[in-house]
């Protein structure tokens, strides 16, 4: 199993929603996030990339997850790990998860393939062999968690609502719940923006990260444009904060949030 922070943040991020177009990112999305860790406030940098492909006549959309400590944290855990999802931009289903790291003394080689006609995801395991299986597809559409919080911009959730989700990681998959909490004002480094504050709930036969008593909240923007402007996974031993550090649609410029002066 991975351990340490950087593993984890990554770990936090996969849901499901029924089979639709993919319009979860457009083509051109980058988000970069600052990731603090306690008193440590560059401890490392998250990028998140959406690209349109056409791959043998269908189009698809590819979402890279770039994770790499930084500064002195960097100096005794130097992490590296890039993600990528694969999903079919009409019928907006995962198509492939790839992951691929290190840090200085465990490797990290994956990939899972999914077979909706068969109903099955092929884990591939190219580190611990042993560790390849084949399980069956729940009933759903899986998304990674990142896709799906992004999503809610379209959902208009208001406090006190929820919706039941779908979490795949892996060979692994988990029901979730995903409560809107509240609107709040977040401070980030691209300025102050009202948010609402969503809190994903294992709440049946919690695993992983909610078995040890960790909690993760993301920050969605409010307004013209939604994006998810913070994020936070709080441990028993500390708390990680993603802060949304530049954001661009077309890839060679910055956009403009707007953000609360």
């Amino acid at each position: 199993m991975k351990t340490g922070l950087f593993p984890l943040l990554l770990g936090v991020m996969a849901l499901s929603l029924p089979a639709a177009p993919f319009t979860t990112f457009q083509d051109g999305e980058t988000f970069t996030y600052r990731v603090g860790w306690g008193i440590f406030w560059r401890a490392g940098k998250i990028t998140i990339a959406a690209r349109e492909k056409t791959v043998n006549g269908a189009r698809e959309m590819h979402v890279t997850t770039e994770i790499r400590s930084r500064g002195i944290i960097r100096a005794f855990y130097e992490y590296e790990n890039r993600g990528e999802v694969v999903f079919d931009q009409d019928s907006g289903r995962l198509l492939v998860t790839r992951e691929k790291g290190s840090d200085g003394r465990h490797d990290t080689d994956t990939e899972t393939t999914f077979d909706y006609s068969s109903h099955v995801a092929r884990h591939v395991d190219r580190v611990h062999a042993d560790r390849s299986t084949t399980v069956s597809i729940p009933e759903g559409c899986p998304l990674d968690l990142i896709s799906a919080l992004v999503q809610t911009r379209d959902w208009n959730l208001k406090p006190g609502e929820k919706r039941d989700v779908l979490v795949n990681f892996g060979e692994e998959f988990f029901a979730l719940a995903l409560y809107a909490v509240d609107f709040e004002e977040v401070r980030t480094p691209l300025g102050t923006y009202r948010t609402l504050m969503l809190a994903p709930r294992m709440e049946k036969d919690p695993k992983g990260v909610f078995k040890r008593g960790g909690r993760i909240r993301v920050w969605i923007s409010q307004g013209e444009t939604k994006l998810p402007v913070k994020m936070q996974l709080q441990l028993n031993f500390g708390s990680a904060t993603m802060l949304l550090a530049d954001y661009r649609l077309d890839p060679r410029a910055p956009q403009n949030l707007s953000p609360i002066r």
